[in-house]
């Protein structure tokens, strides 16, 4: 049985567990910030080599999801790296919230689908911990433009703690959000 090694970039304790449950061998590492550098040569060459795929006499860019994406309402996320089995991590700085304590930068854990087409799908959750009892899952797809510009098209489920079970008909919400890259 291979064994898959992963960082620890302030991942929930459940997701932690979850994830050793799973047989992956969990290490740990000071959480990247923005502006810093990429890990190692070899995960730049990984991310390179998903970029741009040869497809007859056209080249066809994969959607690479690493870097800082900003959305419609100005909140921006930040996913650290894409591993080759398409497991992401980051950081999502939410720019709306309903919280009274005030927004902190809260943990992403997700999954892309690596297609050769250029139109990946994905998945991951926020976990509003820090300053929320709240969890968000967003599910998208990302699409080039004419222009080669990624854009992300995602739906939501935000999920708010309720005291009562009567309560629960108004303790989900959804949504959407466009996310284009940053800089």
């Amino acid at each position: 049985m291979s064994r898959r090694i992963f960082s620890v970039l302030a991942l929930p304790v459940g997701v932690s567990v979850a994830a050793a449950a799973s047989g992956f061998q969990l290490l740990c590492q000071e959480g990247k910030h923005p502006g810093e550098k990429k890990a190692s040569e070899k995960e730049e060459k990984a991310t390179k080599s998903r970029s741009w795929l040869g497809k007859g006499t056209r080249d066809i860019k994969t959607c690479n999801l690493t870097g800082w994406w900003k959305n419609d309402l100005g909140s921006k996320m930040q996913v650290f790296n894409v591993d080759n089995d398409g497991t992401f991590f980051g950081e999502y700085h939410t720019a709306v919230s309903s919280a009274k304590k005030p927004i902190q930068p809260s943990p992403l854990i997700g999954s892309q689908h690596l297609d050769e087409d250029g139109k990946c799908t994905f998945g991951f959750t926020v976990n509003w911990k820090k300053f929320s009892d709240s969890t968000a899952v967003f599910v998208g797809q990302c699409f080039n433009g004419d222009d080669g510009k990624e854009v992300l098209h995602t739906s939501w489920l935000l999920r708010e703690k309720v005291d009562l079970e009567p309560d629960d008909w108004r303790a989900t919400r959804t949504g959407r959000n466009t996310f284009t890259r940053m800089g």
